[in-house]
């Protein structure tokens, strides 16, 4: 087996920060993605037929980056949150029980997961708002300018509870990311030490444990993706019934009247982003962090 590097542990605000510059970083690579995700998720909702060709050519190719503002600020809550976090209590337990196996590992995902999802439950809604606006019938789009635009129209026509509209399911997955994607990657990551004789750390180990989990997580969490979608982008009836109402009811709803397989409508583009973001994310941060253990080894 080829001997770990030692790598000295950053302190707390490091773990934050770059956790929020890795999420962020990797969301700048995979937003066009994740509109496109969006878009075909909720296009049987509209009763249309998705088509990437002419999604372009209808909208151009700068729309595939609509939202970006506000996917880049949900990142800055929702990555620094949920990873630094989860390597918070992570080494917290470890200190208080001495060892750290894959079960507390799935309860603290779960935890810090949930915990970063309701804190950027706004900046969710307002991604998914204006990634999906520009497809809307002329009559029935907001027209958002910006970020700052979408919060303060949002805030003052429907009120500040309208940021929390879908957070069941947004706070599911996101346990259910947690999960999958963090928990399974740290678990991941000392396997391969194991299995493959990968460095532990290295950027080859974070690359595979990265791949791994990201696939795992896309699977498990695109049902809730699609019901959070429907339900943070729909507008009240005539006489203000909102359709999806909860996450069970929503993922019902969309499986008697269109089938199970309407749930995964947008896989592929959603498992890029997820794979992607995975990928990006994670070898940011190890980027960083190595970065910062080189500038701590110095005279500095």
């Amino acid at each position: 087996m080829v001997a770990a590097v030692h790598h000295h542990k950053p302190p707390t605000s490091v773990v934050f920060l770059t956790a929020g510059i890795g999420g962020c970083f990797g969301w700048a690579i995979v937003h066009p993605a994740n509109t496109i995700a969006v878009r075909w998720n909720l296009a049987s909702m509209q009763g249309k037929k998705f088509s990437l060709r002419g999604m372009i050519a209808e909208n151009g190719v700068r729309s595939l980056y609509d939202g970006l503002s506000a996917g880049l600020l949900r990142q800055v809550l929702y990555a620094t949150a949920r990873f630094g976090l989860f390597e918070t209590f992570r080494d917290a337990l470890h200190e208080i029980r001495g060892t750290t196996d894959f079960a507390s590992r799935v309860v603290l995902g779960a935890v810090s997961g949930g915990m970063a999802a309701y804190i950027s439950c706004p900046m969710e809604v307002a991604t998914v708002r204006m990634s999906n606006d520009v497809t809307l019938p002329q009559d029935q789009r907001r027209n958002y300018k910006n970020v700052v635009d979408t919060i303060r129209r949002i805030t003052k026509e429907e009120g500040i509870a309208a940021f929390w509209r879908g957070s069941t399911p947004f706070v599911t997955r996101a346990m259910m990311v947690g999960v999958f994607q963090v928990a399974t990657l740290d678990q991941f990551k000392t396997m391969f030490v194991d299995l493959f004789s990968q460095q532990a750390d290295s950027i080859t180990n974070v690359f595979s444990a990265s791949m791994a989990s990201g696939l795992i997580y896309s699977l498990a969490t695109q049902p809730l993706e699609s019901a959070k979608n429907r339900m943070a982008s729909q507008r009240p009836d005539s006489s203000g019934t909102l359709k999806y109402r909860s996450t069970l009811q929503t993922m019902r709803t969309v499986t008697a009247t269109e089938g199970f397989g309407a749930l995964y409508n947008g896989f592929l583009p959603y498992y890029i982003r997820c794979g992607g973001h995975t990928v990006t994310m994670f070898v940011c941060v190890q980027v960083l962090r190595d970065a910062y253990d080189a500038y701590q080894e110095t005279d500095h």
